[in-house]
């Protein structure tokens, strides 16, 4: 059991900041995907 516990505090942090981040990044690049579609009708 204390191995379990030793485990989960060690990977569970990176892997709880690696989601947060994926998170964040997720919405900046569906912004970036939107101007990059609306970008021909602003050219013309």
């Amino acid at each position: 059991m204390e191995a379990w516990i030793s485990f989960v505090t060690e990977v569970g942090f990176p892997i709880v900041v690696t989601f947060y981040l994926l998170h964040r990044i997720e919405g900046k690049l569906n912004d970036l995907i939107a101007s990059i579609h609306t970008l021909p009708d602003k050219m013309s």
